[in-house]
């Protein structure tokens, strides 16, 4: 079964910690949850008091009756939709000991931010910046793989673990980088019956986006127990979405990798990667969405039709690349950092999650897949 972990690089120490749940039984989802919040509750709970988006913005909002109204309704739909992983998501927040409206926050978070007034909101902005992502994907005679750096808020640095589990009658497993308090996974992830992927935030105008509905953190938790690249499509567009998410999916065993792109109303686009290098950052590629024109994506774009990388080795140093000072490829603050570099390499059916510059190519973890 796919999840066995080769220690490549010693593993820092427990700079990147691996949480074996293994099989939780018939505590289902808050099982889970309970295992992976007592695992790490010294991360969650420091995460949590150190989260200036929850402290400044999203505990204030959701203390107000527009917030109390629109946190509920997305309580609803969710729970309503994914009960076991709503039960993983209160079990995590038990285990840790943290106030499970906090867990909530930061788990909708997508959902919320577009909701905070802009007065509110433009205070923080700058300094409170979330998430961006780079992808590269490649399918060729050569190479079939996804290298992708996850970037996030400096504050999240030291605040992220790997969580595996297995399913109750053992028939699946799965392995997600995760984000301290949140659903695995908000980042990437595989399961063993080969299917992989990686993800990318994308940044719908205000209009896009549907109050109450499904949140991304549900739909990628729920990616994980797809069976297969279709039954992953599937989860990813299926949902009435609140915001929506680029979704790089592969399945490991045929050697395919597709970038979905969804919204609100369930719209969905999808392209095939081939040959000819296909970059994703924050922003709509090919799905026709009203969205916010972020500059720090375009020019992520701009550098990578520069150098075009048609290797695992260029991708990996396309996403090292620090050219351009002010929108870097490789972020190292001072708002957002990349917490780490994945290589899927298909052909390998490994997933290697990299240290610092992934030009310098410092393995932290390997995982076999299948």
């Amino acid at each position: 079964m796919g999840g066995a972990v080769d220690d490549a690089g010693g593993g820092g120490g427990g700079e990147l910690d691996v949480f074996d749940a293994g099989r939780c039984g018939s505590g289902g989802g808050y099982a889970l949850g309970l295992a992976v919040g007592r695992r790490f509750g010294e991360a969650i709970r420091s995460r949590m008091s150190g989260d200036a988006v929850l402290r400044r913005q999203l505990l204030p909002f959701a203390s107000t009756a527009r917030g109390r109204a629109l946190v509920g309704s997305l309580r609803d739909a969710n729970r309503a939709r994914y009960p076991r992983y709503w039960d993983e998501m209160v079990g995590t927040a038990d285990g840790s000991g943290v106030p499970l409206l906090h867990v909530i926050l930061v788990n909708l978070r997508k959902e919320i931010l577009p909701f905070i007034t802009d007065e509110e909101e433009h205070h923080h902005r700058e300094e409170e910046a979330d998430d961006d992502c780079s992808d590269v994907l490649l399918v060729g005679e050569s190479a079939a793989i996804a290298a992708h750096n996850e970037d996030a808020n400096v504050a999240l640095l030291g605040h992220t673990y790997v969580v595996k589990a297995t399913s109750p009658d053992g028939s699946s497993s799965f392995t997600a980088y995760t984000y301290a308090g949140e659903l695995p996974t908000c980042a990437f992830g595989f399961n063993s019956n080969g299917v992989a992927f990686t993800l990318d935030s994308v940044p719908p105008a205000r209009g896009e986006v549907v109050a109450g509905a499904i949140a991304r953190n549900f739909v990628s938790r729920d990616l994980l127990e797809a069976t297969s690249l279709d039954d992953a499509m599937n989860r990813v567009s299926s949902p009435a979405m609140s915001v929506g998410h680029s979704y790089n999916l592969m399945d490991v065993r045929r050697r395919r990798i597709v970038n979905v792109e969804t919204a609100s109303g369930n719209r969905f686009s999808v392209r095939e990667a081939a040959a000819a290098h296909f970059f994703h950052a924050n922003m709509y590629r090919h799905l026709q969405v009203n969205q916010v024109q972020d500059e720090n994506s375009k020019s992520r774009e701009r550098r990578a039709a520069e150098l075009s990388p048609d290797t695992k080795e260029k991708a990996l140093s396309l996403l090292g690349d620090t050219a351009d000072d002010k929108y870097p490829i490789y972020m190292t603050g001072p708002t957002l950092y990349t917490l780490c570099t994945v290589l899927v390499d298909l052909d390998e059916e490994t997933m290697t999650i990299y240290k610092g510059n992934p030009k310098n190519r410092d393995a932290v973890r390997v995982f076999r897949m299948l």
